[in-house]
């Protein structure tokens, strides 16, 4: 169920609509596994290597407000309403953690759409796009997820992912960043760290996804179950670079941009028990204590 569905999710999440992307069910090599989950999380864009897609440097076309997602009995029957719903629990969330938030844009994409990070489309996979502060995100990624990588990707899964991008929301407007820029691959990189921090955020808003609320004083969400969390952590499990790179036959840990699938699901373990504070430790841990 995830959503209280009294709660009155309502908010200014943008659909838009496009051209239909490729991949619906089958057809994705390994490059194309890889190119899924190892760029898009901050706004890099790699359908080129697909063989098809536009490259970044675009400018981002006009969308409408998904008016149709009020409650959270809305959400839990629709994926397009989940994210909306999604984006109103964290940006209520994130307001309360963060002085001086400001919310990133959140679009649903159907089919795909420019950005100024690169096309957005589920062959992409969600990403943040930083000179935007916006998150992308076509929900037939998730099917993908259960297709290509046997994830069970169910409605906290869901959220996980849409709560990591918000992280990397957090660590560009808190300036992360700029004070750990790109350094190469490798299990010690700054892009490990970087993702990894946003898999600690995400697990500590859904550790504590049942303090926002509503105007009314409903929650949002719910408190989640055993097999909900085991969800999520399936899901974390499916996107660390050697579970990845393992569908080709070979694990190379120099090129890893994610972290392992032991770490992501650490680290969204660390946020979701012990809250925002142990993020940080991401940046200052030894490359082997991560």
């Amino acid at each position: 169920m995830t959503f209280n569905p009294d709660a009155d999710i309502s908010g200014n999440t943008t659909r838009r609509r496009g051209r239909n992307a490729a991949i619906a069910g089958g057809g994705v090599g390994v490059l194309g596994i890889i190119a899924l989950i190892v760029g898009p999380m901050l706004g890099v864009d790699l359908t080129p290597l697909l063989g098809g897609g536009t490259g970044g440097g675009t400018e981002p076309s006009g969308g409408s407000v998904i008016e149709d997602c009020k409650t959270g009995a809305d959400a839990n029957a629709d994926v397009d309403c989940r994210m909306a719903g999604a984006q109103v629990a964290l940006d209520a969330y994130w307001a309360e953690q963060l002085d001086g938030y400001r919310a990133p844009q959140l679009t649903v994409v159907d089919g795909q759409t420019p950005t100024q990070c690169g096309t957005a489309s589920n062959a992409v996979g969600p990403f943040y796009c930083p000179p935007e502060e916006g998150v992308y995100l076509d929900p037939t990624f998730f099917q993908l997820m259960q297709q290509q990588f046997g994830a069970s990707a169910g409605n906290l899964a869901q959220l996980y992912i849409v709560g990591h991008e918000w992280g990397h929301h957090i660590q560009n407007i808190t300036g992360d960043m700029e004070r750990y820029p790109n350094n190469g691959t490798g299990p010690g990189s700054n892009g490990v760290r970087m993702e990894l921090q946003a898999d600690c955020y995400a697990g500590a808003w859904i550790g504590r996804m049942t303090e926002q609320k509503d105007e009314d004083g409903d929650p949002y969400l719910l408190k989640p179950t055993e097999a909900e969390l085991t969800d999520a952590l399936n899901a974390a499990f499916v996107v660390g670079d050697d579970h990845i790179q393992e569908q080709s036959g070979f694990v190379n840990p120099e090129s890893f941009t994610h972290g392992s699938s032991e770490e992501r699901q650490r680290w969204f373990a660390e946020g979701y028990k012990n809250g925002l504070g142990v993020c940080a430790q991401t940046f200052t841990l030894a490359e082997g204590d991560l």
